[in-house]
């Protein structure tokens, strides 16, 4: 029995266990089939949303323009620069910062200064010359209560040059509910909450506003300000009703619009204003604002009214399936005239486009997955076979992969097997923030910048866009895509297919973007191919062309985009950069003796100098500059550097450096500029110059302006570097003082191993190498050179060194004047940096004083 009871209760346990089992299966197979189901089962969803409909306000009663004996004062600040002085809060204030983007934006020159209570105001003329075209206040109490002395000084110059103010009033917990503006008879009412915001047909300053909508429901906050006055000066620009029916203090209750935007047409005092009551948070005071600027400033800062627009469409053979576009999808859209849609297929698969969907296809955007020459050729034959065009000039590249950071193959490709003539990235300089974007031309190809548009290849269902569909229409209805729009000549924008299939939100984004921007701005919307669309921007902004190289490790999104194989540690640590004549080579020399310091490869045309930060050369890239410089055996340690003498006195080159080497440190060797001046024209006389040899040093610096060109431009070598102060303020600019080191040249002619001491302690470089015993002095050569064995040395080439004969006395007396306030201001530098006076300064700053 026992026996018999055992084999039971272990073919029950045996039962037990595969029911189990049995389960498991059961619940797996269950989970399988149940996700099959929902993957593959049609989603019941709503139809896709309807773009947005025609003005709405054709049937309701707007305001009408009214007939006004009151004229505003022309505006003609011809006698100002084109900037804009801001006077904000505090450098985070987030109204500030908003002025400040727009201005950025709108690629408008500007200057912030923190708004004094007292003290002085900055500079605002130079002789008979004003150095701003319009000046804005953050908060307009600041220039209110201005003290006598500063206020008189800036109203004096905004009549005398006819620049006018912007100001804002942001009400808080602690403002009166009514109070009169001081010194003006405008009355404010603030802490109120407003609804159904009217534009003011008859107000003078708008320009890109239409005044024929009204912007229905109440506006955000219960913070808002009013304006009241009887005085003629003022004309309501916005205005609304408040929320509730309340009587405001002082105003007739009768009146159901209060002015919440007020222009000042200078009537009053001969001062135009614009004033607002609240910030730049509600999108319609952005319109304003940029209105007011464009007239404040008699267009001067302001955009045509001409806008284009560009929308490429991306991964038409790519996508899950049941989320790509299907041929109803093409049958229901059509494209918006006002905007080019471009498709973007990616090459890699052959093209299997529906007949209705080639249609659209004219013109297209080629996105390169490949960058062989070879696979790109055989991508070529794949679209020419499927009758798809492929000579429109055009081509993206996915993930901006060699776009920029530039990849010098990807270009060369480009060229020699699509002719491609025009890409678009939203990486140059920098993806964030995107205001910042521009153009630039490489290697014949014209790169303009690409805008974001708020979709992606996952947004293709309203009710599922991130943040629910409110933050879409926000985007659309004067938010961040409306506003790429309006502060943009010209809008790249990347789409997907996707967008345009499922709820076809591509078409809904732009159709309904346009219909906006008509019914709210006199804007002119419409389109161009590629090629013309590039040649327009760089029309508009022909400044970009060239471009400014960045450090592509300063940036994590360029490093990734980046080639692999390439590294940031093959640029320099530092720059000797002149000027020419002051002894730069003797430097470079000593320097590579170092063994911890390591010059660029030689240059065949231009030997130890590279000169790629002020001519042609910059067109070549960072990855032609980088080709110069090895990779270093130990980053950390190993020192390399370029010695290119005429970067000291290139207007473009401080900028451009800090660009690409931004910690990188800067040597400069200065001697006396009357002696530099005629060393260049010995040394060019010694390289044959014809201009040189026909004429005497005397003969060239004191040309007269019907000299020829040639004379003028040996002239300008001569002098103009010697202008020393007004070169290192320019690099002063753009590098840290810390980072740049003023070398006596007269002293590294007599004493060189203290003066490369100094260098290297400036460097940080380790070990310190001891010149003292490295540098011996050549009686034949008369300077110093690289002790050898045996008493021998290593000296500069035959033309380093050279004795001439010595400067004539009028050309010496001639300079003497010449230079007599340069170097005044070159003085005045030096104290500023806490450094002392060399030598040959002060004997030529005595020297000029008794001539």
């Amino acid at each position: 029995m026992i026996q018999l009871w055992k084999v039971v209760r272990h073919v029950r346990q045996l039962e037990l266990h595969r029911l189990v089992l049995l389960l498991i299966a059961f619940s797996l197979a269950s989970m399988c089939f149940l996700a099959y189901y929902v993957t593959n089962s049609p989603k019941i969803k709503e139809p896709p949303p309807l773009p947005f409909s025609d003005c709405s306000n054709q049937h309701r009663a707007l305001l009408q323009p009214q007939a006004s004996w009151r004229l505003a004062r022309s505006v003609d600040n011809s006698r100002t620069d084109p900037v804009v002085l801001v006077f904000v809060e505090s450098i985070y204030s987030q109204l500030g910062q908003e002025i400040v983007a727009i201005l950025e934006s709108s690629r408008f020159q500007y200057r912030t200064e923190i708004a004094p209570g007292k003290g002085d105001m900055p500079t605002l003329t130079d002789k008979d010359h004003g150095h701003y075209a319009l000046v804005i206040y953050e908060n307009i109490l600041k220039y209110v209560n201005l003290d006598t002395w500063n206020r008189d000084l800036l109203d004096k110059y905004c009549v005398e040059y006819g620049v006018g103010i912007i100001g804002f009033f942001k009400a808080n917990e602690n403002s009166l509910l009514s109070a009169q503006l001081k010194g003006f008879p405008l009355f404010l009412h603030s802490n109120l909450g407003l609804r159904d915001y009217h534009i003011n047909p008859s107000a003078p300053l708008l320009y890109v506003t239409q005044a024929n909508e009204v912007e229905q429901g109440p506006l955000p906050g219960d913070d808002w300000t009013v304006f009241q006055s009887n005085h003629t000066t003022y004309e309501p620009v916005l205005l609304a009703s408040t929320k509730s029916s309340e009587s405001i203090p002082h105003l007739a209750t009768q009146r159901a619009l209060h002015a919440t935007v007020v222009q000042d047409l200078g009537l009053h005092d001969g001062i135009q204003r614009v004033l607002f009551g609240n910030n730049l948070n509600f999108w319609l005071h952005k319109l304003i604002f940029v209105d007011a600027i464009a007239y404040l400033t008699g267009k001067r800062l302001c955009l045509t009214l001409d806008r284009y627009v560009l929308v490429d469409i991306d991964d038409i053979f790519v996508g899950k399936e049941g989320t790509r576009m299907k041929v109803s999808d093409v049958e229901h859209g059509h494209v918006v005239e006002e905007v080019g849609l471009h498709v973007a297929p990616h090459v890699g698969e052959p093209p299997e486009l529906p007949p209705v969907l080639q249609q659209h296809v004219v013109p297209f955007v080629l996105l390169v997955d490949l960058q062989q020459r070879g696979e790109l050729s055989k991508a070529v034959f794949c679209f020419q076979e499927h009758g798809i065009p492929t000579d429109l000039g055009y081509a993206v590249a996915p993930h901006h992969s060699g776009v920029y950071p530039v990849h010098a193959q990807l270009y060369e490709a480009w060229k020699a097997v699509w002719g491609i003539q025009v890409t678009s990235t939203e990486e140059y300089p920098h993806l964030r923030p995107a205001r910042y974007r521009r153009g630039f031309t490489h290697n014949g190809i014209m790169v303009l910048p690409r805008q974001t548009c708020g979709l992606f290849t996952h947004t293709i269902f309203y009710n599922e866009y991130p943040g629910g569909s409110k933050e879409l229409d926000k985007s659309i209805r004067g938010g961040e895509l409306f506003l790429t729009v309006l502060l943009n000549p010209i809008s790249i924008f990347m789409t997907h297919l996707s967008n345009y299939g499922n709820d076809r939100l591509g078409l809904y984004t732009f159709e309904s973007l346009v219909k906006f921007v008509q019914c709210w701005t006199n804007l002119r919307l419409q389109t161009l191919p590629p090629i013309q669309l590039a040649k327009k921007y760089f029309d508009i902004f022909s400044q970009e062309k060239n471009p400014l190289w960045q450090n592509p490790c300063d940036d994590k999104r360029h490093k990734d985009i980046w080639s692999k194989e390439k590294t940031c540690d093959r640029l320099p640590k530092f720059l000797i950069v002149g000027p020419q004549k002051t002894g730069t080579t003797a430097v470079h020399f000593f320097l590579s003796m170092h063994p911890a310091v390591t010059s660029n490869f030689l240059s065949p045309s231009t030997y130890e100098e590279i000169q790629f930060f002020n001519g042609p050369n910059y067109q070549k890239g960072i990855d032609w500059y980088m080709e110069f410089f090895p990779i270093p055996s130990n980053a950390s340690t190993d020192f390399m550097f370029e010695k290119s003498a005429n970067y000291f006195d290139a207007e473009a080159v401080p900028r451009r450096s800090a660009a690409l080497l931004p910690r990188a440190k800067i040597i400069t060797i200065l001697i006396s500029p009357a002696d530099r001046a005629y060393s260049w024209y010995q040394h060019q006389r010694a390289h044959n110059d014809p201009v040189a040899l026909n004429y005497t040093f005397y003969q060239v610096i004191s040309v007269g302006s019907q000299a020829p060109l040639e004379l003028h431009n040996l002239r300008s070598r001569c002098l103009s570097p010697g202008l020393y102060a007004a070169h290192l303020e320019r690099w002063l600019a753009h590098y840290p003082s810390g980072q740049i080191l003023i070398v006596d040249g007269q002293e590294l002619r007599h004493s060189p191993a203290a003066v490369m001491e100094n260098i290297q302690r400036f460097l940080g470089v380790t070990p310190l190498f001891n010149y003292t015993q490295a540098l011996k002095f050549d009686e034949a050569k008369g300077f110093w050179c690289q002790g050898l064995d045996g008493g021998k040395t290593k000296c500069l080439g035959k033309s380093k060194g050279r004795k001439y004969p010595e400067m004539d006395p009028s050309s010496r007396m001639f300079l003497a004047d010449f230079y007599r306030e340069p170097n005044v201001e070159l003085s005045k530098l030096l104290n500023k940096l806490g450094q002392p006076l060399p030598p040959w300064l002060r004997e030529d700053l005595q020297n000029s004083s008794w001539s």
